[in-house]
């Protein structure tokens, strides 16, 4: 199994070279389907264009492999390694996500239960210190620690819509179609 804090400490100088933000690592799948998927974003426009992906992919790749040719296994075995911008309804993985997106819907799964709930959906109400407020549908408001919390995102509704930025495009056209008689020729 890799180490998601090890991956995390050589892959986030490399985000960081490039003026991006760090959001998430995380390693999925097992045997030869395992994905090592990279979230970062440009702090200018909370995303990242293909270009971006790109080059961050290639000096996470270039890392990663010089760190192997000197003995350090990263991580065992094949593994395809995905980098994106972390989308419309992303991944709240830093306290800072929660307050930016106060006011919006999101969902978080909790750790160990809160008073008998391990899950709540709702607007998020602010943050205060490493506490996050949280105004669930069922049970109210609720606070809970940055700490108990095992994963949260923001759930896509027409006001998260109209509050993100457009998406940028750039090197979208770029991308080639083929025509799905060409694919089954090969």
């Amino acid at each position: 199994m890799a180490d998601i804090a090890r991956l995390t400490e050589v892959i986030k100088p490399e985000a960081e070279a490039l003026g991006f933000e760090l959001v998430r690592v995380k390693l999925t799948g097992s045997d030869e389907e395992r994905v090592l998927q990279i979230m970062a974003e440009d702090p200018a426009t909370g995303q990242l264009v293909v270009d971006q992906c790109m080059a961050l992919s290639r000096r996470i790749s270039a890392e990663i492999d010089a760190l192997e040719e000197q003995g350090e296994e990263l991580i065992a075995g094949a593994y395809n390694l995905e980098v994106s911008s972390p989308g419309i309804d992303r991944p709240l993985t830093r306290l800072k996500d929660f307050s930016q997106w106060t006011g919006f819907e999101a969902r978080i799964s909790l750790a160990d239960k809160i008073d008998g709930k391990r899950n709540l959906h709702g607007i998020l109400k602010g943050v205060e210190g490493d506490t996050i407020t949280i105004e669930d549908r069922k049970a109210g408001t609720v606070e809970v620690g940055f700490d108990l919390i095992h994963a949260a995102k923001l759930m896509l509704t027409n006001d998260l819509i109209a509050a993100t930025k457009p998406l940028d495009m750039t090197g979208a056209d770029e991308v080639e179609e083929i025509p799905a008689e060409e694919k089954a020729d090969d």
